[in-house]
């Protein structure tokens, strides 16, 4: 915070967000300064609104189960952190995203069965199959390689385009514009754009769909929802805009992270590769430890509400900053030493409340058979270029690696 003279008088103001990592492994130093001297406060959004961010961990969980709060991003009030406002959707094709009771639970449920622990579980034989046969291409190539291109980013994207009944083949087109709307530095325009690009390939192939449904996550929605009379192609086009981006982008970066943080440890990678038994813990310490989608989930207020001893107003909005209430010393000891022994499962990475992710269950199946998988078979592998001189994903709203050059 800043202090400046006005008529005559000194006044705070507040810090622009959002604030860039300088460090790839910690948050920005001014997220820390907010929490411990005033973790409720207001803060510049780059359209010039301010919005109030909270950085304790209670104070987020608070905020993500009060109905108080709207996640629907097609309301003025509704804060947003990329230049140029929020990137817009057809008016008949609301995600549930962006649903607010009593229309969100029905739509999360509809879908919800999708992502069972018990159906991701049967899915593990053909997640091990395509980390395989990427992991034999990738020692079969040219050294050093491209982790992101040869592992990273096609293993979530080949596993979510075979769940939801999405071509692959069309995956450098879905991928290419994903990473357009994600990132923060283009214009509104470019990124806009994007958004009707993949809006009109997956009417295309929802509409396919809708003509032969087959045996994948789009076909036997639509079957469902016709036999409830519930069917509408605007909410299933919505749905699958939500679940292609989210589903291959946040777990293709945690993936790129989690190996380049492991390489980085070797004592704790040679604990997990001692015990796999291990992994999963290993999986939520990264997933707290990066928090890579940040400051992505906000709100505004309906009503006034009362949120860690701090009246928020009806219209204001507010920014759970997710990064650094993962690293609050009040429920994680020594939050900033990563360690794969914590054991700590009560962190916000997947967000919390209503909006929780749907596809985390996938997403931690995922990280584990490829951690497992990628230092067992290449006990080697190491970085080939130093941290310092790797190019993070700091223009994006999801972070991570654009490349990780790796050799063995």
């Amino acid at each position: 915070m800043t202090e400046t003279i006005h008529a005559g008088e000194r006044r705070t103001v507040p810090p622009e967000f959002p604030i860039a990592r300088g460090c790839p492994f910690a948050p920005p130093e001014e997220y820390r300064r907010i929490r411990e001297e005033q973790p409720i406060t207001k803060v510049r959004l780059p359209d010039g609104r301010e919005a109030w961010a909270l950085s304790r961990l209670a104070d987020v969980r608070a905020l993500l189960t009060d109905h108080r709060f709207s996640a629907n991003r097609r309301d003025p009030r509704f804060p947003t952190l990329t230049a140029g406002g929020a990137v817009r959707l057809p008016d008949d094709e609301r995600s549930m995203l962006t649903l607010d009771a009593p229309e969100h639970g029905p739509a999360r449920r509809a879908v919800l069965g999708e992502f069972t622990l018990r159906r991701m579980e049967a899915l593990r034989p053909r997640i091990q199959e395509i980390v395989d046969e990427h992991i034999d291409k990738m020692l079969a190539g040219p050294k050093p390689a491209d982790l992101v291109q040869a592992l990273s980013l096609p293993v979530p994207s080949l596993v979510i385009c075979e769940l939801l009944g999405v071509p692959y083949e069309d995956h450098e087109y879905f991928q290419r514009h994903s990473a357009k709307t994600l990132n923060q530095t283009i214009g509104a325009e470019e990124r806009q754009a994007s958004v009707d690009a993949i809006i009109a390939y997956l009417d295309e192939l929802i509409t396919a769909k809708e003509a032969s449904p087959g045996d994948d996550l789009f076909g036997r929605q639509i079957v469902k929802r016709r036999e409830e009379g519930t069917y509408r192609r605007g909410a299933m086009v919505a749905l699958a805009f939500l679940l292609l981006i989210a589903g291959h982008e946040t777990t293709a970066n945690m993936i790129s992270l989690g190996a380049l943080m492991l390489m980085e440890n070797p004592d704790q990678l040679a604990a997990i590769r001692s015990d796999p038994g291990k992994t999963l813990d290993a999986v939520e310490e990264m997933l707290r430890y990066f928090t890579i989608v940040d400051t992505f989930v906000a709100r505004f207020c309906v009503e006034d509400a009362e949120i860690g001893g701090v009246t928020i107003r009806a219209g204001e909005g507010v920014l759970a900053m997710g990064h650094i209430a993962n690293r609050d010393p009040e429920h994680f000891a020594d939050p900033e030493t990563f360690d794969i022994e914590r054991g700590a499962r009560h962190h916000v990475a997947f967000g919390f409340g209503f909006h929780q992710c749907l596809g985390q269950n996938l997403a931690r199946l995922e990280l584990q058979i490829v951690f497992d998988t990628l230092f067992h078979r290449i006990p080697e592998l190491k970085p080939a270029a130093g941290v310092d001189d790797l190019p993070f994903k700091d223009d994006a709203s999801i972070y991570g690696l654009h490349r990780l050059p790796v050799t063995w």
